[in-house]
């Protein structure tokens, strides 16, 4: 029978693109003069250009998608770390079972999608598609979750606010430095996670709930996060998005423009919006709906937005790493939003 070890293979663990080290604007810039995706990728590239060149924009990342058992994270911590990302909105399982999860030492590992899954299960072993994580790890990060929890006030948190503490955690016992979640705590980034619960963070709260002693517990107030996030619009004016993958992350970064309105407050759409996806529209839903779509909600202004159809492997380094070696971000500096939210 095989053993864990022959799956989960120390010579195969999955390493993280470094965009520093990839000069792609010649291949890029080669694309402007092609068609089809090649010609959308150029675009996308130059308007997250323009959204890092525009001072006053703040530029929001989001996140949906198995990002960083795939090898993005270093792209995410790269654009942070460079002034190039001012708000980050994810899915749980990107920033919790997998960056924080590797934040506390854990690995992801290359493995194949042929396999047997029945096998898999009886050793602990969990599959994303062609990746590999030890089960027993990921129980590990839920318990740091319940951990967290349990040290903190007993009151409702945005989820912002408990991915700071999470950073602190990270820092406090100086590991994950390469993480994004602590590199957001240095460099005071806001990340928002709508559904905070969808992932280990829900398995640790839960926990965390269930032993509680006291009828006071930690939970996650997710209006608390639409507040904060549209106070971060209401606070810069000018933002532009950049958007991987769909799902509500997306769709809550967008509406920000439209709860502003519900505060009476006269915003401008996003500016800037590009988004590497491969949903298909034709079904109305949201991952796939176009940005043109999101103007007729009055979200996205259609004068700077590009869609890429292409799978976020292949997409987002290559964008992110044009914008990245045009240096445009050598003269923006941090915004820090986890300090004017408080």
């Amino acid at each position: 029978m095989p053993e864990k070890k022959d799956y989960l293979n120390p010579e195969k663990v999955v390493e993280h693109i470094d965009i520093t080290k990839l000069n792609v604007v010649e291949l890029v810039d080669a694309m402007g003069h092609t068609a089809f995706q090649a010609r959308n990728l150029h675009r996308a590239a130059n308007i997250l250009t323009m959204m890092v060149n525009e001072k006053e924009c703040a530029v929001i990342l989001t996140l949906a998608g198995s990002l960083f058992s795939a090898g993005l994270k270093k792209v995410v911590v790269d654009m942070m770390k460079a002034n190039m990302i001012d708000a980050i909105v994810s899915t749980g399982a990107l920033m919790v079972d997998q960056d924080f999860f590797e934040g506390l030492g854990f690995k992801h590992y290359q493995g194949s999608q042929f396999v047997d899954d029945n096998e898999l299960r009886d050793l602990m072993i969990d599959r994303i598609y062609d990746t590999f994580i030890d089960e027993e790890d990921l129980r590990v990060c839920d318990m740091t979750i319940a951990e967290i929890a349990n040290s903190l006030e007993p009151r409702p948190y945005s989820s912002r606010e408990f991915i700071m503490e999470m950073g602190r955690f990270l820092k406090d016992n100086n590991r994950g430095e390469d993480s994004i979640v602590r590199t957001a705590f240095e460099k005071g980034i806001p990340i928002f996670v709508p559904a905070f619960s969808d992932c280990s963070a829900g398995f640790g709260l839960v926990h965390h709930q269930y032993h509680s002693k006291e009828d006071a517990v930690v939970s996650i107030d997710s209006a608390k996060d639409f507040l904060e996030i549209t106070k971060i619009k209401l606070e810069a004016k000018t933002t532009g998005i950049y958007m991987i993958g769909g799902g509500v992350p997306k769709n809550f970064t967008q509406d920000i423009v439209v709860a502003a309105e519900v505060l009476d407050e006269d915003v401008d759409m996003h500016k800037y919006a590009v988004q590497i996806t491969v949903a298909d529209e034709r079904d109305g839903g949201l991952s796939g709906s176009t940005l043109k779509e999101a103007s007729s909600w009055g979200k996205v202004e259609t004068t700077y937005e590009q869609m890429v159809f292409s799978e976020a492997t292949i997409a987002m380094p290559i964008i992110s790493a044009y914008a990245y070696q045009k240096a445009d971000w050598k003269s923006r500096s941090e915004r820090r939003f986890n300090d004017f939210l408080g």
